[in-house]
């Protein structure tokens, strides 16, 4: 068995698209877990691997600081698959944060089932999110940069939906 020579930065960037804007998402189109987030193989000292979010790689990969388990990286966009991690808060979508903090940011941004919620993956069952997350990684991997693809995973309205206007 041959192992592969590239660095983990390459692996990782391997498996991004960015948008060609500073202000979009970079969607991670590598592996995804049983909860709908990317996961990232990364070498251990020891020879083996260890898997852990994309995200959190690359928080750690820029700042040379190893994050807490009980830090989360918080989604500024929305999008489970978005790696957007920059040091520059002013343009990352993803900033350090607790628990407690995700479930303030829930209920702020209507990221749970109620009469109003206009996001789709909110309140869905995991396996759907997993799907959900899935077909979104396959429209990136099979199209490339597709906006309409990041709408339609939020709001579960395709492009060619008819408008009533």
């Amino acid at each position: 068995m041959t192992r592969s020579t590239s660095t983990a930065p390459e692996r990782f960037w391997s498996h991004v698209v960015k948008g060609p804007a500073p202000a979009n998402c970079w969607i991670w189109t590598g592996a995804i877990g049983d909860d709908g987030y990317g996961r990232f193989w990364v070498p251990q000292p020891d020879g083996g691997q260890r898997a852990m979010r994309p995200q959190r790689w690359l928080c750690e990969h820029l700042t040379g600081v190893a994050l807490l388990p009980d830090v989360l990286l918080l989604h500024a966009c929305n999008v489970p698959l978005c790696v957007h991690v920059d040091i520059d808060l002013s343009v990352s979508h993803l900033a350090t944060g607790t628990h407690r903090g995700n479930m303030v940011e829930r209920v702020q941004r209507g990221r749970y089932r109620n009469g109003s919620t206009a996001i789709r993956t909110a309140g869905v069952a995991r396996a759907d999110r997993v799907r959900l997350s899935r077909a979104l990684r396959e429209a990136f991997r099979d199209h490339g940069w597709d906006p309409a693809a990041i709408a339609a995973h939020k709001t579960g309205i395709e492009s060619d939906t008819p408008t009533l206007w």
